[in-house]
């Protein structure tokens, strides 16, 4: 159960569209001054060593957030759309120097957007992930503002829906490590409908030949439509799945209740991911809305 560590995969193509997505929706919702609930359900470590043995091992970095800030770093290259500058701007402030050496996580993205007002609740089961997290969130000195709380993230959340601002952001981002994830993932977003029906809703999967990753966007629209919702869903392909260890090829983002920028955004964005992260002529992009 608690085999996957996100350290091996730390920066990769994925952590490129999930973070540039939750970046670009967080700095929506805070322009409005009312405190806002942010919650994780899958926080992970909080922090990454790219240049750690984990990190090392897989190397997805370097196919990931080091080949776009080398790319952009480049003499001749064209300026980045906004959501990806935005994105590198927000990693090389974890840095020191050129070298992008760190990887801030899902914890750390959002807590440094926050405001002291805002709240971020952050599950994690894993217990060498939840140590790392408790200990790197201890750095910050954020007070109350931050919780760490070794629950079920699926379950925890329901206790925070809906939060006393009105107002909430809740990515979930499971391993998908269990076949029952796919349909735990849906499960919780309709639960969490009824309770704020208000709230964005991110969620990350993977896309891998498997036929609960491939209907997961299907069930996803049908919970946002039965809830009368708006929705968003991104996805990024960077080469062939074939191959006898292929690692992972795709990925996308599916966001209810998205703000109303960010369709424009990714459009703009996406395709500048295609060319700058893609490693065959398989790599590819797709972006699509409704409600």
């Amino acid at each position: 159960m608690f085999s996957y560590r996100h350290a091996f995969h730390a920066g990769n193509h994925a952590d490129v569209l999930k973070h540039s997505v939750l970046i670009a929706t967080l700095q929506h919702l805070i322009a409005k001054d009312t405190a806002l609930m942010v919650l994780d359900t899958h926080a992970g470590a909080g922090l990454y060593r790219l240049d750690g043995d984990y990190a090392r091992t897989s190397a997805e970095a370097e196919e990931g957030v080091l080949k776009l800030a080398a790319a952009a770093s480049a003499p001749s290259a064209a300026p980045l759309p906004s959501l990806l500058q935005n994105y590198l701007e927000l990693v090389r402030g974890f840095n020191q120097g050129v070298q992008i050496r760190v990887y801030p996580g899902s914890p750390f993205i959002l807590q440094h957007l926050l405001r002291e007002r805002d709240k971020l609740k952050l599950f994690e089961l894993h217990p060498t992930d939840l140590r790392a997290l408790a200990g790197n969130v201890a750095q910050l000195n954020a007070g109350r503002q931050v919780a760490v709380l070794q629950e079920d993230g699926f379950e925890g959340v329901r206790r925070f829906l809906p939060p006393p601002s009105r107002r909430a952001l809740l990515l979930c981002d499971p391993s998908y490590e269990l076949k029952s994830d796919y349909a735990r993932v849906p499960d919780m977003l309709q639960d969490a409908l009824k309770r704020f029906a208000t709230g964005t809703y991110a969620v990350w999967y993977p896309i891998i030949p498997r036929s609960e990753a491939h209907d997961l966007p299907r069930r996803l629209k049908s919970v946002a439509s039965k809830a009368g919702k708006n929705w968003l869903h991104a996805s990024l392909t960077v080469k062939s799945g074939a191959g006898e260890r292929p690692g992972l090829a795709a990925s996308g983002m599916f966001v209810i209740n998205p703000p109303h920028t960010l369709h424009a955004a990714l459009r703009e964005a996406l395709p500048r991911m295609v060319e700058l992260l893609g490693q065959d002529r398989n790599a590819c992009h797709q972006l699509e809305s409704g409600g």
